[in-house]
């Protein structure tokens, strides 16, 4: 019987000291980001790439609740089952964030980008450094979602085979020792037949409109798309 009540309060114990040092880790990572986000203006790179609500949250705070699930590795649902760094608004309104089409995704990646590299990473370098802007193509699979919109039969490269998804277009800089990533776009197919499900309607003078229309140009044309908005 002590022995039973032993492993019993051993047991509570641990499962103590791990929500204690999860609840450590989660105050450190939200801290880290409000630095990040004080640092390099985050507030004013949305505000310039048209990221705005007419009214309800702020903005800023549905961001930031997303860095904090990327850098605690846990999900949204994840978040609101345990109550661990639960928001004080509904997921839907992450929802109709994330789906905004006025906002330029790009604008934003490019210049936060921008930031990161003149006032962290040249000052450190030195004049001798040749800055280079670089190009990769990888693939993204979508194998299981067949609803996707603009969902393509894709060709890979390294599996020599098709499947389902999209090519992932990254340009990215690099001094020959760092490397960041400055803007992306999902590449679906320029060929019709190729294209699983189309793209949604929606308005034409949006921003989510012409990256829709990006999406489906060839990887030379959403090349030179991403280095001029650099």
């Amino acid at each position: 019987m002590n022995c039973l009540k032993t492993i019993t309060n051993r047991r509570a114990h641990a499962i103590y000291n791990s929500i204690t040092q999860d609840n450590q880790n989660d105050k450190q990572v939200s801290k880290s980001i409000e630095r990040f986000f004080a640092r390099f203006h985050i507030s004013s790179a949305l505000n310039v790439s048209n990221t705005y609500k007419r009214r309800g949250i702020p903005v800023i705070e549905i961001f930031q609740y997303l860095f904090l699930l990327l850098f605690s590795n846990r999900s949204m649902y994840m978040s609101l089952i345990t109550g661990k760094n639960s928001p004080s608004f509904a997921k839907d309104t992450v929802y109709r964030f994330m789906k905004l089409p006025q906002i330029n995704w790009i604008r934003f990646t490019t210049i936060l980008a921008a930031r990161i590299i003149q006032s962290a990473i040249i000052p450190l370098n030195s004049g001798e450094r040749v800055n280079v802007l670089t190009l990769d193509d990888s693939m993204f699979e979508r194998c299981r979602s067949r609803k996707v919109e603009l969902l393509a039969k894709v060709y890979d490269h390294v599996k020599h085979s098709h499947t389902f998804g999209f090519r992932m277009l990254t340009l990215g800089w690099s001094d020959g020792n760092s490397f960041l990533p400055l803007n992306s776009v999902f590449l679906s197919s320029e060929n019709k037949k190729n294209r699983i499900n189309d793209a949604c309607p929606i308005d034409k003078r949006t921003v989510g409109y012409k990256r829709r229309q990006l999406s489906m140009e060839t990887g030379t044309s959403a090349m030179l798309a991403l280095i001029k908005a650099v």
